[in-house]
Formats: structure tokens, C-alpha cells, sequence
């Protein structure tokens, strides 16, 4: 279930931190994350992002559930979200 709230980065550091074997830990893929991060992102907030503040703490609440840069900078930075 930490697929729902999380992203890649995020997944692999948890189950790290629980003992999880390597093999298993690395073969965690980021198939999906940008849907994902959209979906994360439009049940957190609803409205797109209007200030350049906004945007900024939109991208830091993506960075700590564990998506890539790449993902972030499309979905806030680039304001993809409101498609």
C-alpha cells in the first residue's frame, strides 16, 4: 500500500529501513509515477497552483513522498497539473 502515498525513492528507503533484502529493495521501478504523483497531487490540492510560493511548497510535499525531480518539475514547476 505505499504505492498509494508514495513515490520510488521513497518506497525503496522504507523498505530498506525494515531489513528488506537488496534484490528486492533495487527492483522497485518507477512505472506509473507521473500518474501517480498527479493523482497524490490533485487529493492534496484541489485548485492548481496560482503563486510562484505555491508552487514551491507544491514541489517539497512531492519531494518528501519520494518522486523523481523529473516528475515534480513536470507536474509543478512546468504547471502541468491542471491537465
Amino acid at each position: 500500500m505505499l504505492a498509494r502515498k508514495y513515490g520510488p525513492a521513497r518506497i525503496r528507503h522504507e523498505l530498506s529501513a525494515k531489513g528488506i533484502a537488496k534484490e528486492i529493495v533495487e527492483s522497485i521501478r518507477a512505472d506509473g509515477e507521473l500518474e501517480r504523483a498527479r493523482e497524490i497531487l490533485h487529493r492534496r490540492y484541489r485548485a492548481p497552483a496560482a503563486t510562484r510560493a505555491e508552487r514551491a511548497k507544491r514541489a517539497r510535499f512531492l519531494q518528501g513522498r519520494g518522486f523523481s525531480s523529473d516528475v515534480i518539475v513536470r507536474l509543478v514547476l512546468d504547471r502541468e497539473e491542471a491537465a
